[in-house]
């Protein structure tokens, strides 16, 4: 046979052979697409984005703005010439008001001062990306023109006109995200837990038209909410506490909701998910995509799921007329920078006057964190929590390729220690300088020493940048080291609080394990001793005139010191004590605990620091 057509025949059969081949392969990747399971849909047909996709800008934006706003703020905290205690927002049941006469402060509401722009652009110059506001609170009353209700603003008051519409054309005009506070809880609704009206705090009792209330009623207002102003940021639900709502109920009304808008992000209090520190349950299946601790920080954050801390500037949701218990800005912003350090949003509030007006004090404040967000917002915004956990000088952000050090308690010495970061460092720098001044950094294995100004630039927080490549990468955390010369320093910014009142707090003299209530917290810190021998104890803490008295315990290596808290000045003139000696004879990691044993004035104290201190034996 002629050897070209030998040849070429084998080409041919090579060729049908690759190509039957390719033509399986296909077919098999056709065969494998098929069978995977299609992206989740709405009955309406709309793919249902992930939550990672619903809640990234939200992740990004970490400052939001609460806005408590209705009729209560026409009484303003009192109730036929006398203040009622308590929060504004809850007047009516505070006062146990009958729904007939709370009805009359609609007729009296006329907000003519109310400018929807005007309150849009103080929260974009304070730096904030999100605006939740109550669309409806516990007393029934809605800000918008409800076809469901003639309780409204439209309606019930001489102003008629539709806040929330106006608002919504502000923030789209700005490029602020809207999003709505609504309430489960209805006093006002005779289906709702208006029936029993005020008796609310006896444990509030069962409505048996509740359910009726919550598909004719509530469902249908959220629907105008929804599909009339949005697209929405979030829906942000309380009252969800009433015997009434159940889990279940939840998971409808989460359902329901993003029927209606699928990329809308709904708060836990749509369901009973709220455990702990108001933080999502562990169940899987309960409704809500983010938790919401009330007025406190998580001493820890909330690992591994998101969350936000809502919190007042003075000691109210809605405005209250002699409530002048004013944050200092230093508080805020530290705030801020502590709920960011630990993965967390700050949804901070301000309740307008019944004209309209938010309160000057707190536009001044909000002002003053828009200065420092013009400067340092990029460690702010976009950025995850610390990796070092928490550090003695102040509070920790980042981003892939940068961290963030923001410093409260500036170093005397001019030299800023960092421990526990692997990467090396490429380039150090004031993050309000704008690059324009580079910093000295020395480097050795995970030890880093970073030269600084001698004094603070800002006193409030200073933010340095470190750049390195890659993300952070950092030692194991929680184990503290001893020093050179033997000493172990256990400070508070270090401990681990154990227990729900006890916290860290900084900031105004303080920097100290405070509002420690109750007896049954207490605070331990792990760290490992190579250099072993006996050690004086010593303790550093402040105490209150009127709280001393306290006895407590400092355990460590099986042995137990104790102690009785003496009255120092004030919360902020810290003393130290020596407390007795302790040995520890085999190199490892130990942990001391302090705990209480007695508290008979309310408080047991400010404690800053334990130190062990190494004696010298003389032969």
């Amino acid at each position: 046979m002629d050897i070209q057509l030998i040849l070429s025949r084998r080409r041919n059969f090579i060729c049908t052979i690759a190509i039957t081949a390719l033509c399986m392969v296909v077919m098999l990747g056709c065969a494998r697409e098929a069978t995977k399971p299609p992206s989740p849909t709405l009955p309406t047909g709309k793919r249902i984005p992930s939550k990672d996709e619903r809640m990234k800008w939200w992740r990004d934006a970490r400052l939001g703005m609460f806005i408590h706003w209705g009729i209560y703020s026409v009484p303003a905290g009192t109730y036929k010439d006398q203040q009622v205690p308590g929060t504004g927002e809850w007047i009516m049941n505070s006062a146990h008001i009958p729904v007939a006469e709370y009805e009359q402060f609609a007729k009296q509401f006329n907000p003519a001062k109310f400018n929807a722009e005007q309150w849009v652009h103080i929260a974009k110059n304070a730096g904030i990306k999100y605006i939740v506001i109550t669309s409806k609170h516990h007393d029934g009353f809605c800000l918008w023109d409800s076809k469901v209700s003639n309780y409204d603003i439209m309606d019930a008051t001489p102003f008629k006109r539709d806040i929330l519409k106006e608002l919504s054309a502000a923030c789209k005009k700005q490029g602020i995200r809207l999003c709505f506070y609504h309430s489960i809880m209805d006093w006002h609704h005779p289906d709702a837990q208006g029936t029993f009206f005020p008796n609310y705090n006896d444990g509030g009792r069962s409505n048996p038209n509740f359910a009726q209330y919550a598909e004719n009623y509530m469902k249908p207002q959220l629907k105008e909410l929804v599909n009339n102003y949005g697209p929405l940021g979030v829906l942000w639900f309380d009252g969800e506490w009433i015997p009434d709502w159940t889990e279940e109920q939840g998971k409808d009304l989460y359902k329901y909701v993003m029927g209606l808008q699928p990329n809308i992000i709904i708060n836990n209090r749509v369901g009973k998910g709220r455990k702990g520190m108001e933080g999502l349950s562990k169940d899987e299946e309960s409704a809500g995509d983010f938790g919401t601790p009330e007025q406190q920080i998580p001493p820890k954050g909330l690992p591994g799921v998101d969350w936000e801390t809502c919190m007042t500037m003075n000691d109210t949701w809605g405005y209250v007329s002699d409530d002048n218990n004013w944050k200092s800005t230093e508080a805020l912003l530290r705030n801020l920078v502590d709920i960011a350090s630990k993965g967390g949003n700050f949804l901070l509030n301000v309740g307008p006057t019944s004209e309209g007006l938010i309160p000057q004090p707190s536009v001044e404040r909000l002002a003053a964190m828009g200065e420092w967000m013009k400067a340092n917002g990029e460690s702010i915004y976009g950025t995850t929590a610390s990796p070092f956990g928490m550090v003695p000088w102040g509070r920790c952000t980042a981003k892939p390729g940068k961290v963030y050090l923001h410093i409260f308690n500036w170093p005397t010495t001019g030299k800023l220690e960092v421990t526990g970061l692997i990467n090396k460092v490429e380039k150090a720098y004031l993050l309000a300088d704008n690059k324009q001044a580079g910093l000295a950094v020395s480097q050795d294995e995970d030890n880093i020493v970073i030269s600084v100004p001698e004094k603070a630039p800002d006193t409030i927080d200073t933010v340095v940048v470190l750049e390195i490549k890659g993300k952070p990468e950092v030692v194991p955390q929680g184990l503290l080291k001893q020093a050179k010369d033997g000493t172990v320093i256990l400070k508070a910014s270090n401990a681990t609080v154990h227990g729900d009142t006890a916290r860290y707090e900084s900031g105004g003299g303080k920097d100290n394990i405070g509002f420690w209530t109750d007896p049954q917290d207490y605070v331990t810190w792990d760290f490992k001793v190579t250099t072993t021998g006996r050690f004086n104890v010593e303790i550093t803490f402040a105490c209150s005139p009127g709280s001393g008295g306290s006895e407590y315990s400092v355990s460590v290596a099986e042995q137990e010191l104790i102690g009785t808290v003496r009255e120092t000045g004030s919360w902020t003139e810290f003393v130290s004590e020596k407390l007795g000696t302790v040995k520890i004879s085999k190199a490892g990691v130990y942990t001391l605990t302090v705990k209480p044993k007695t508290m008979p004035r309310g408080a047991v104290m400010n404690l800053k620091s334990i130190t062990l201190v190494p004696i010298k034996e003389t032969k």
